[in-house]
């Protein structure tokens, strides 16, 4: 076999969650490339027509889906959907998230458990729902996004810090229990990436100067950039191929080579 044919996902079908913009939109944008048939939810009717639109104009027939991923009947709900319209689901992304940035003594216990039940609860749910069609059909690939945050820590992200560590676990977990039926459980771990979400990081100054943490990202990572959204497309599209069917339980690292490197020494 050409090694080429073993990157194509033609005919799979792909869901990724929270798959409406950013690293998600880019991930489910190479799914198509690469053949794949994409489904997506999300929470609300706007952010669903903003995305339909998107994916339009890409060239995309991509199917969305209204659903909570912390409602397990909603979830349910979406996989049966899916299934009916497109096939039983070869790939799952769990890619859904948030970040809330407060100091630990200031976050509320309810901030927190929002954090972890989007974060870390939503992905366990996700996947529990696609895991017995993944067992009948002998195949399937799960791809948690993970964050670097699964390794680090930083002031005021307590919350997401804890979520992504639980999720890298749940990926070894989930290799753990369901790699004997040849389901593969990676995560990508990105690093800082220019997306909507980390936007207030990177806004210039009043004098024009680069944002104090658009700085220190720029010296920490040996790249000397943020990440884009289509750094993440060839690794997404390695661990949901055939190329990835002996790599299970692992965390991909798309950090421009941050988690390697202590930083240039004081002058």
């Amino acid at each position: 076999m050409n090694i080429l044919n073993r990157f194509s996902l033609e005919g799979k079908v792909a869901l990724v969650t929270g798959g409406a913009y950013g690293i998600g939109f880019a991930m489910a944008e190479a799914y198509a490339q690469a053949g794949a048939k994409i489904a997506f939810n999300c929470r609300g009717q706007e952010h669903m027509d903003q995305a339909l639109a998107d994916y339009k104009a890409k060239g995309i027939d991509a199917r969305g889906y209204i659903c909570d991923v912390t409602d397990e009947a909603q979830v349910k709900g979406m996989v049966a959907a899916i299934k009916k319209d497109l096939g039983s689901i070869d790939i799952l992304v769990n890619n859904a998230g948030i970040i809330k940035r407060i100091p630990m003594t200031e976050m509320s216990v309810e901030e927190f458990r929002q954090v972890i039940d989007i974060d870390l609860n939503a992905p366990f749910i996700v996947s529990k729902a696609v895991i017995p069609d993944m067992i009948e059909k002998g195949h399937g690939k799960i791809i948690n996004i993970c964050s670097m945050m699964s390794e680090l820590g930083r002031e005021t992200v307590s919350a997401y810090a804890a979520a992504k560590g639980g999720l890298k676990m749940l990926t070894k977990n989930i290799c753990s229990e369901y790699g004997e039926y040849n389901i593969q459980c990676n995560g990508i771990g990105p690093g800082y990436i220019a997306t909507p979400q980390t936007a207030p990081l990177r806004e210039p100054q009043e004098d024009g100067s680069r944002h104090p943490f658009d700085q220190f990202i720029i010296s920490k990572t040996p790249a000397a950039r943020w990440g884009d959204p289509a750094d993440i497309m060839g690794p997404a599209v390695f661990l949901a191929s055939e190329a990835s069917d002996f790599v299970n339980g692992q965390i991909l690292y798309v950090d421009g080579g941050i988690l390697a490197y202590i930083g240039k020494q004081p002058k």
